[in-house]
């Protein structure tokens, strides 16, 4: 069996879906500014998840500068990881015992795109901080993710990781940072290209042993 040193996890739509409580949040925001034209519902969401504010910015508000975007979203994403610490969102089924059987084995991370905050709230709403030696995102560094993958692999001083996401985005930061990809095919995305892929959280275990 392939012994790595560590495994990481994108986020949304690898190990959560908070499309609902994004929304919820998103709209409130968005419904008190009369810049807005669009209030954003749940496809406008999943259809961000994993780009960083400047690109939801540009995609959302396209009529308005960048700076008056990131304004909005500024507020939304504070009051979204406000909403998250008390509501959170829809973890996939079998995550917490998926992540026991793996944090036994190998260190645990997450490294997203998402503002700060964020996955600090999933962390402790959900209760699964215990399960991860360390996280990064865009928000706190201003990186890329790719950058930020192996920012995190420096620091820990861990060489041969493996990244898991569900998007192309995400394939294309584990090609960034050099790292091998699994393609968490349950989630919001597709990639292009020919990758190894599971079909269920839970299948991760058996797929690291096969």
């Amino acid at each position: 069996m392939k012994r790595w040193d560590a495994i990481g996890f994108d986020l949304d739509g690898t190990l959560w879906n908070s499309t609902q409580t994004v929304v919820k949040s998103w709209s409130r925001v968005c419904e008190a500014d009369p810049r807005v034209r669009k209030i954003p519902d749940a496809e406008d969401i999943a259809g961000i998840m994993g780009l960083t504010l400047a690109d939801i910015a540009r995609k959302f508000f396209p009529y308005l500068t960048l700076e008056e975007g990131l304004g909005i979203l500024d507020r939304c994403a504070a009051d979204e990881v406000e909403l998250i610490r008390k509501e959170g969102g829809r973890l996939f089924e079998g995550l917490e015992e998926t992540l026991q059987k793996l944090s036994a084995q190998y260190p645990l991370f997450i490294v997203s795109n998402c503002h700060m905050g964020y996955i600090e709230a999933f962390l402790a709403y959900h209760r699964l901080g215990k399960y991860f030696r360390d996280t990064e995102n865009h928000g706190h560094t201003g990186l890329s993710k790719g950058k930020n993958i192996r920012m995190v692999m420096e620091r820990n001083g861990w060489e041969n990781i493996l990244y898991i996401g569900d998007t192309q985005a995400d394939y294309d930061a584990a090609k960034e940072a050099e790292v091998p990809f699994l393609h968490a095919a349950y989630g919001f995305g597709r990639v292009g290209e020919s990758v190894p892929a599971i079909s269920d959280i839970r299948d991760i275990p058996d797929w690291l042993e096969s």
